[in-house]
């Protein structure tokens, strides 16, 4: 009988969103890795948040995040590189230079009918449900975080491990050259276009985001 090692997995969701965005992959990848959701309800900046993950997390593990956890993964990896063994990041921008944007447009590009119509249909039901557990306190705590995060150049520099970079398509918050362009300041990092997808690849395209995972936990 072949022994599988399973390795700690930490799953970070994006702003307004809990863990049903990362569902599908928790079930998916339950034979090769430990799922866990982190919690970035609580805090108002990214270091913060970085810290309440790491202090209920493994020794060891490998983290993902979509957008705002995408920053709080980079965040988390420059405060305790060698806990990090693999970093993945979904619609994560490599400059913090912020478009100008009110809350009410940022939330409302992350749900908007630009991915594929039939798609659309299908998950604006279950975000808008995301949104309402989340609530409005969350919501403006996990804005003010982005709006006031940090250069995160020097976090960029920490990462020396097994890297995905992915974006969708269609993406309008971190458009795909944005993505690039991280991809491109981190070595031998993997980018990956999701054709026909918005801000939210792991519920608008779950089966290729588990199977971007798996070829990533597998390298």
């Amino acid at each position: 009988m072949v022994t599988i090692n399973r390795i700690p997995l930490i799953l970070l969701p994006a702003l307004g969103c809990d863990g049903q965005l990362w569902a599908r992959q928790v079930l998916d990848l339950g034979d090769l890795s430990h799922p866990q959701l982190g919690d970035l309800s609580v805090d108002d900046t990214l270091a913060a948040m970085a810290h309440r993950v790491l202090a209920h997390a493994p020794p060891h593990f490998a983290v993902a995040g979509v957008s705002l956890g995408g920053y709080v993964a980079l965040e988390m990896i420059r405060q305790a590189p060698g806990r990090i063994a693999r970093i993945a990041l979904f619609g994560t921008r490599a400059s913090m230079q912020s478009r100008p944007r009110t809350m009410a447009e940022q939330g409302s590009l992350a749900i908007a009918p630009h991915a594929d119509p039939a798609l659309t249909s299908i998950i604006s039901g279950p975000v808008q449900a995301m949104a309402e557990r989340v609530g409005p306190d969350v919501f403006a705590r996990q804005q003010r975080a982005l709006l006031a995060r940090p250069d995160i150049g020097p976090a960029i520099d920490a990462v020396q491990v097994p890297a995905l970079v992915a974006v969708g398509e269609r993406d309008r918050i971190c458009l795909p050259e944005d993505a690039r362009q991280l991809a491109d300041r981190i070595p031998a990092a993997r980018f990956h276009l999701l054709r026909q997808c918005g801000h939210l690849p792991p519920m608008e395209r779950p089966g290729e985001v588990t199977m971007l995972l798996r070829q990533w936990l597998s390298a």
